[in-house]
């Protein structure tokens, strides 16, 4: 095993998406891959924001419109949807975005406190904040919103929850 270098401690990747007219941004150690639409099978009772689930080379995977979830964006299912792929705690899930933008690498010093919005957002599901090139992105805690009992998509892992 080889050890972690400075380096890689204080810089971290993340994949920039955009949803509605924000910027965000994830984890680029928790993608799998990145998809075009693709039809889904819709589960009774779910959440609007639960579309359904697919499989991918035999996973069942369940398919959640961040869109959809914080109400921005117009939720369009064409040729030009894109669906993330995301492997949180030996699952796989996928995440439906407006567009992919681009991969970044930041500073951890440089990412500010995600701001408290009160009851109207938990922001438990954000990592923080930065400016790159000019505007804001928000990080999110990819992890806590998928494990989440609002979601309720699969076990949250104690690790995660730190």
């Amino acid at each position: 095993m080889s050890e972690l270098s400075e380096e890689d401690t204080l810089y971290k990747e993340f994949l920039t998406f955009v949803l509605g007219d924000e910027q965000y941004g994830l984890d680029i150690m928790r993608v799998k891959e990145i998809r075009g639409w693709e039809p889904v099978t819709k589960i009774a009772k779910a959440p609007p924001f639960i579309k359904g689930v697919l499989n991918l080379r035999g996973d069942i995977v369940p398919i959640v419109d961040l869109r959809l979830k914080f109400d921005v964006g117009e939720a369009v299912y064409n040729e030009f949807t894109i669906v993330i792929m995301l492997n949180i705690n030996d699952r796989i899930v996928g995440i439906v975005v407006d567009e992919v933008s681009d991969v970044i690498k930041i500073n951890n010093n440089e990412v500010k406190p995600p701001p408290e919005f009160g009851v109207a957002f938990d922001s438990s599901y954000l990592h923080g904040l930065i400016e790159w090139e000019g505007q804001m992105i928000i990080l999110m805690n990819i992890e806590a919103l998928i494990t989440s009992k609002e979601l309720d998509l699969f076990e949250s892992n104690p690790e995660t929850e730190a």
